[in-house]
């Protein structure tokens, strides 16, 4: 497991990374996702030991980088870094020897990627004459030629059109399978959302919120739910506690509030300051109340959490 604690940067005067933590485990894909100068690739960068940090660290499985460590993490950066007039294959091959690669085993692992990443037509030619779509799953390439125990990629999918996000999506899970932790950023939520396991949301250099995908919408779509009724489902605005968000004839999106809020009744003396976990339970009974009395109307036909969208959930957590 991949760890970033307490991470902080200046840059001048100005504050690039501030307290940033988060985890990246063995086998999932994780999303880093924030807008431009949020601090994704500056916390890349220090994981990769490029940029030192002001304070904090990053350890694998437990134990602070060494040089030695990071010698085996695969790293794509935005800007592309290879040889414009050196051949795919053969620079590709040339990457793998330094990381201490055999010249055979280089190889072998250079066809296998080039085949995967649908470049194996292309292998003996420059990186010059590739699109830019190609050159990006190049660098790929090159990132993964080492079979590195730790992939940090940033933006991967930039450049590519649907069929090759797909072609690379592909070759990152067979490294995740392997046990790999992947760490991408993307401006692409749609993407991130589809492919990755866990996601750390930053803005203003600070970590807005992180998890798996469930969690997340979990947290911040807890409280919203969906219904759709053989009836008209106008009843609901007149529900105390719950605010109808979007309606239209037996269809409706509501959210109910939490003991906190609403004054639901409990047994625990303390509910009103007994935080979040109290709230999202009182939240899911006074929804189980709205279910009971819908079943009394009429069938129900549907009636589920809303799951909040990666972009929605972006744009909650940044405001």
């Amino acid at each position: 497991m991949l760890e970033v604690a307490n991470v902080s940067r200046s840059f001048g005067g100005r504050r690039a990374l501030d307290d940033v933590s988060f985890t990246v485990g063995d086998g999932r894909m994780t999303g880093f996702v924030g807008g431009n100068g949020a601090g994704k690739t500056t916390t890349m960068r220090i994981i990769l030991g490029v940029l030192s940090s002001d304070a904090g660290s990053v350890s694998l499985d437990g134990r602070t980088l060494t040089p030695a460590d990071r010698a085996l993490f695969g790293y794509m950066p935005e800007e592309r870094g290879l040889y414009p007039k050196m051949k795919v294959a053969e620079q590709i091959v040339y990457l793998g020897r330094l990381h201490g690669m055999s010249r055979a085993a280089a190889t072998t692992n250079t066809e296998r990627l080039l085949d995967s990443l649908e470049l194996g037509e292309r292998a003996g030619d420059t990186v010059e004459s590739l699109s830019l779509g190609n050159q990006q799953r190049a660098q790929i390439a090159a990132a993964l030629v080492h079979e590195p125990e730790v992939l940090v990629l940033d933006e991967p999918f930039s450049g590519l059109d649907p069929i090759a996000v797909e072609t690379v999506q592909g070759v990152l899970a067979e490294s995740a399978a392997r046990g790999v932790p992947v760490l991408f950023s993307s401006h692409q939520l749609d993407i991130v959302e589809r492919i990755c396991d866990d996601l750390v949301v930053i803005a203003g250099g600070s970590v807005r919120a992180s998890g798996s995908k469930e969690e997340l919408q979990s947290r911040h779509g807890g409280s919203r739910y969906e219904i759709e009724l053989s009836v008209d489902a106008g009843w609901l605005r007149d529900v105390d506690g719950v605010t109808v968000i979007d309606f239209d004839g037996g269809y409706a999106l509501f959210e109910v509030q939490g003991a906190a809020e609403a004054g639901i009744a409990t047994n625990d003396a303390d509910a009103t300051s007994a935080g979040a976990a109290t709230n999202d339970a009182a939240a899911d009974g006074a929804a189980q109340r709205v279910l009971a009395e819908a079943l009394q109307r009429g069938s129900v036909r549907r009636f589920a959490p809303e799951h909040l969208s990666l972009t929605q959930i972006f744009k909650e957590v940044i405001r």
